[in-house]
């Protein structure tokens, strides 16, 4: 399996490319602030052509680039709880934020929703890029986070691992999502590292939101959020 991992201009966001291989169709998960002419260049450098536009969540740094990713010809597929969050998500960011991001780009942050979105639920499946992704509801960090779930690794993984879990702002390496932002939830964070991260598998590699690829098996063990549940 193809994964190139994408940097985000601003807040570290991981975005990634995945594909059955080179030459084929791709899903991209997370389009953050910047990443357009850098996604360009590894879709023709692979010859990769986009087939969706997956959203672990719906803030403003996973989703920044998502329509302009999109073109009018890619759907963007996002969980219904954070739907809400495409049609404006200007509206809910903090005055310093968008100054801060004019500042860093010379223009002011605009917004147009995609021009086809999909909402996606918890326990669905796709199939997209000739590859299969399950879904898995996680909220806490927001009402819709979502786990994207396929069989196989990246190619050139030299670890003990079998199934690749994008995890989005659910779980990081030593860490979790904050719950004290707007539709945050301590408690449904808890009950999703409970019910949904604790049951993978240890064969889990782990694609992050920020920060580094990780494992299950080392997060079950070493994850200070994960310790204290069990």
């Amino acid at each position: 399996m193809l994964v190139k991992r994408i940097e985000a201009a601003a807040f570290g966001t991981n975005c990634y490319v995945v594909a059955p291989e080179s030459g084929q169709e791709c899903v991209i998960v997370d389009p953050g602030v910047g990443v357009e002419a850098h996604l360009a260049e590894v879709l023709a450098d692979s010859g990769l052509r986009p087939a969706a536009v997956l959203l672990t969540h719906g803030h403003l740094d996973h989703t920044y680039s998502v329509t302009p990713v999109c073109a009018g010809t890619t759907a963007a597929y996002i969980h219904e709880d954070d739907r809400y969050r495409l049609r404006d998500p200007l509206s809910s960011t903090s005055p310093a934020l968008l100054n801060m991001l004019e500042q860093q780009f010379g223009t002011r942050a605009s917004w147009s929703e995609p021009d086809t979105v999909v909402d996606v639920r918890g326990g669905q499946v796709l199939q997209l890029a000739g590859l299969t992704l399950g879904i898995s509801h996680a909220p806490g960090h927001t009402e819709g986070s979502v786990l994207f779930d396929l069989a196989g690794v990246p190619s050139g993984i030299d670890a003990d691992v079998d199934r690749t879990v994008l995890t989005g702002d659910v779980l990081f390496a030593g860490s979790i999502g904050r719950t004290d932002l707007p539709g945050g939830d301590h408690g449904a964070m808890q009950r999703s590292l409970r019910d949904v991260i604790l049951p993978l598998s240890d064969t889990s590699l782990v694609l992050p939101g920020h920060g580094p690829a990780t494992t299950i098996a080392h997060e079950r063990v070493t994850n200070p959020y994960l310790t204290s549940l069990r």
